[in-house]
């Protein structure tokens, strides 16, 4: 049985985690949540699953969570970042899912991984602002580091059963957003609106707009350096707008191990 907090739990990575849990519920136990400002979810969420700790972003927040459930499933509320990074922590935690979007991830990853925690990462931002020092101490600490958002978990499995020095690089690959067919003249007048509508996945809007840019290839390429020690030039980046092929692992004979899965 593994007891799992959940930093993000009301974004698609999160919500789809529990969806794992509740299918599996004499393999995972789900003992602390942290969201940002979807009481309404994480209300239902903690009625389903009955954390021990919920962490919010502010007082109001947590003043709203309580009124609504009165103390009836026994769940602790905690707020702020120290609240974030103390669901992180409980002592009955033992893997951690740092789903939570942009530069708030770090600082309860960072702390999971001070308290022993394993960590199964979808937060790129940890790795981009902070990665030398996340894999150092996640080495000191006796820690695993498993990624589990789509190009980066493809990459890994692609790793299985291969000896890490006949590795020639890693193929990363990009939808290319929506405006992928755009000429130069029609980007001028692009809007937040337009770029909001990507056409393969439904996301925050952080991350949609980072898709749209591509800024969100780069950051990924930074988290794949630290992840899997790679020199940056073993790193490629393939448009694919089939976004069916998650990521590939080139080989020095030639050979190509890909993860493909169909888009839903």
């Amino acid at each position: 049985m593994k007891n799992i907090a959940i930093i993000g739990s009301t974004g698609s990575i999160g919500a789809n985690a529990l969806k794992v849990i509740e299918a599996n519920p004499d393999r995972y136990r789900v003992v602390a949540l942290a969201a940002g400002k979807n009481i309404d979810l994480l209300l239902k969420q903690i009625e389903q699953f009955r954390p021990l700790g919920a962490a919010v972003l502010d007082d109001a927040l947590a003043e709203d969570l309580r009124g609504r459930f009165t103390d009836r499933f026994g769940t602790q509320i905690f707020v702020g970042t120290e609240g974030v990074v103390h669901a992180a922590t409980m002592g009955e935690v033992d893997t951690v899912i740092s789903a939570i979007s942009g530069a708030a991830g770090l600082a309860p990853t960072y702390a999971a991984i001070e308290a022993g925690k394993n960590i199964a990462l979808a937060n790129k931002e940890t790795m981009v602002m902070a990665g030398p020092l996340i894999m150092r101490n996640a080495k000191r600490q006796g820690v695993s580091i498993v990624p589990i958002d789509s190009e980066h978990s493809a990459i890994l499995q692609s790793l299985q059963g291969h000896h890490r020095e006949d590795l020639r690089r890693i193929i990363l690959t990009a939808s290319g957003g929506p405006f992928l067919d755009w000429s130069f003249e029609a980007m001028k007048g692009v809007t937040p609106r337009q770029a909001l509508k990507h056409p393969k996945w439904r996301m925050g809007k952080k991350i949609t707009i980072d898709s749209a840019t591509l800024m969100n290839k780069g950051l990924e390429a930074i988290e794949a350096k630290w992840l899997f020690d790679l020199a940056i030039d073993q790193i490629s980046i393939l448009i694919h707008p089939q976004s069916i092929v998650h990521s590939m692992v080139e080989y020095k004979d030639g050979s190509i191990i890909a993860h493909l899965s169909q888009t839903y």
